[in-house]
């Protein structure tokens, strides 16, 4: 007999029958109910996820949320695990399926992180060498360099008759000033009028001698190149830039040496990289004083050095470590 139930029919604490809505009772002992199971998923729906009828051989025994084998959903972001998203799972198969989205879930949290950082490495390489990142470096210090002049370039330059020197990223005048002290008068570039007015403060304080002897230039060198031949020492003490603009900018530096003259490049040496030093983290900008050597004509320059020169220094636990200079020393042929 056919027909929607209505009730149960009880005698004492006997299951006897069950009423149809037809008012007909049926006798019967035992009644077998099957089981419609319902995700709870109110919040997966007001994330716009919304559960599916799940049938077995035509009957609906169920709902759940479409997922794919790692419990990801069609929303981004959003895992489901368990009999949310399998009405036939048991205890141990809702824990396999919990930890195969815990899985998934942080794949792709490690996939966002490494996405980001990549994005902000690019974004700090087009933009970390520009005027506006340099103004605001000095801009957040009253200093952010020793105020000595760079060792390699007083090893150097103290051997040499002063002349015209040009001094490339002059920063906060160290190095320019101390080659005026020797003699020379010197043409001293930065990208940063912030950092050049800290250096014209510190050349005037050592005297006007001093003081006139440095002309401070605002210039992008990448963009304004020096004059061609026109000085007798080139320095360039830590110049670090992406490897295609680097090569650009020191053959332009290799230009602006006169006959005889000298061309100092000094930079942080690769093999930092390997110490506590907590050297920069673009190795691609790191260069050695052989590969600079590599991109001069031998028939123009004679290479006095290309080297790494060992130094010590203190790490930012303490610790005392060798670290190295990457240093090219070039004359051009009279």
């Amino acid at each position: 007999m056919d027909g929607p139930v209505a009730g149960l029919v009880v005698a004492g604490d006997t299951l006897t029958g069950v009423r149809l809505a037809s008012g007909e009772v049926v006798a019967l002992d035992t009644v077998v109910v099957a089981p419609r199971f319902t995700a709870r998923a109110g919040v997966l729906a007001s994330l716009g996820l919304k559960p599916v009828d799940v049938e077995i051989g035509g009957p609906i025994v169920g709902s759940q949320v479409p997922a794919d084998a790692t419990g990801a959903t069609a929303v981004p972001g959003v895992w489901v695990a368990g009999n949310v998203a399998n009405v036939y799972a048991h205890v141990i198969v809702a824990a396999a399926a919990g930890l195969t989205a815990a899985a998934a879930i942080n794949a792709d949290l490690v996939a966002e992180d490494t996405r980001t950082a990549v994005d902000a490495y690019r974004h700090r390489m087009r933009t970390m060498f520009e005027q506006d990142a340099w103004e605001e470096r000095y801009r957040a210090k009253p200093a952010i360099w020793s105020g000595r002049p760079n060792p390699q370039l007083m090893a150097e330059a103290a051997q040499l008759t002063p002349g015209r020197a040009l001094d490339v990223g002059s920063g906060e005048g160290a190095d320019a000033i101390w080659l005026a002290q020797q003699g020379w008068q010197v043409t001293a570039v930065d990208i940063s009028t912030t950092a050049l007015a800290r250096a014209a403060t510190h050349a005037a304080d050592a005297g006007a001698r001093v003081a006139g002897r440095i002309t401070w230039t605002h210039a992008d060198l990448r963009l304004q190149p020096p004059a061609e031949g026109g000085y007798d020492l080139v320095s360039s003490q830590f110049m670090h830039l992406p490897e295609d603009a680097r090569r650009d900018l020191f053959a332009r530096l290799a230009a602006a040496v006169a006959p005889g003259g000298t061309l100092l490049i000094v930079g942080h040496h690769p093999s930092d990289l390997q110490t506590t030093a907590h050297r920069m983290h673009f190795p691609d900008m790191m260069f050695t004083g052989e590969q600079i050597a590599a991109s001069l004509d031998p028939t123009t320059w004679q290479v006095l050095a290309a080297e790494a020169r060992p130094g010590a220094t203190v790490d930012p636990e303490g610790r005392d470590i060798t670290i190295h200079d990457a240093v090219l020393l070039a004359r051009r042929r009279a």
